[in-house]
């Protein structure tokens, strides 16, 4: 109640979980959840550079070795396009 996760049933739901609780970014331990949080946050959604910055400051993903920019961009861009 008042909260703005998903009701998915069954198996699609123990997915959705796995998903939101993947890592993205080992060096910070930012999750896949972190980042949709961390979108939420803001109220704007110019473009993904920009987006993937915001969540940066928020998470500091992508501020260790850099390796998980890609895997960060793809799931901003997929949290954006739903």
């Amino acid at each position: 109640r008042g909260s703005s996760r998903l009701c998915i049933p069954g198996p699609a739901q123990a997915v959705f979980r796995l998903m939101e609780n993947y890592t993205i970014c080992h060096c910070k331990h930012v999750t896949y959840a972190d980042v949709e949080n961390a979108l939420h946050q803001e109220t704007r959604f110019e473009n993904v550079q920009n987006a993937f910055e915001d969540v940066q400051k928020i998470t500091h993903c992508s501020t260790g070795c850099g390796g998980c920019h890609d895997k960060i961009m793809d799931v901003i861009s997929e949290i954006m396009s739903k």
